[in-house]
């Protein structure tokens, strides 16, 4: 498999610095971003196929919510491709993550990567979220480019432990669809979000049940 072109490695050694992350990094990154690139000819597991774009648009935003995880077992929902979930796990090994994806094509591809780059405490798991049932609630259940918050939150929000949270990576300010959300979850806070590289504008919402909720659940 040949080497990421010198763009796409600068680029990401650039947005490595600026988030505050470990240079070594680079080397698994860029091992699932080949495997990714490569898969993508014959899967269409992403509509971008320009590398540099792929580390700005893929790696480099789905590590900016690294921030904002809480507690060590996490969900990614609709995780496509394995993001935001893969390049988490990869920069935090201490992190328990599950991918949680219904197509199967992107659940065999997400397997493969989880077999090369040796990611132990990585799971893909290919259903429905709204049917998925664990044995053990998350203290993170993430989102990227999934569904509107309040669908997030009506279909993933079982996942969360009592004091879980929900984060979900939007676009532009978010605050139009965050006036009816389901009870008992509420809005615990709004971050604008900076990405190396990306100009568009980036959101992630905070999510949490209200302490009375939490109060009235078993742990």
């Amino acid at each position: 498999m040949k080497d990421l072109p010198a763009p796409a490695r600068d680029a990401l050694a650039r947005g490595l610095e600026a988030l505050q992350l470990p240079p070594d990094l680079q080397g698994p990154l860029t091992a699932y971003l080949e495997l990714l690139l490569h898969w993508n000819r014959a899967y269409n597991l992403t509509s971008l196929t320009d590398p540099t774009q792929m580390v700005t648009h893929h790696l480099l935003d789905s590590l900016a919510m690294k921030p904002w995880i809480h507690g060590s077992r996490i969900a990614d929902i609709g995780s496509g491709a394995g993001l935001p979930g893969i390049p988490l796990a990869i920069a935090d090994p201490a992190l328990e993550v599950v991918l949680v994806e219904a197509v199967g094509k992107k659940v065999r591809f997400q397997k493969q990567v989880i077999l090369e780059l040796g990611l132990k405490r990585v799971e893909a798991v290919q259903t429905r979220v709204e049917n998925y049932r664990p044995e053990r609630a998350f203290d993170t259940v993430i989102s990227r480019a999934f569904a509107a918050t309040r669908d997030f939150v009506a279909l993933a929000g079982h996942l969360a432990k009592p004091d879980g949270r929900l984060l979900a990576m939007k676009g532009r300010d978010p605050k139009a669809e965050l006036a009816d959300l389901p009870a008992p979850w509420t809005v615990e806070a709004v971050h604008a979000i900076s990405v190396p590289g990306l100009s568009a504008a980036r959101h992630l919402v905070q999510l949490r049940r209200t302490r009375d909720s939490q109060q009235g659940q078993k742990p």
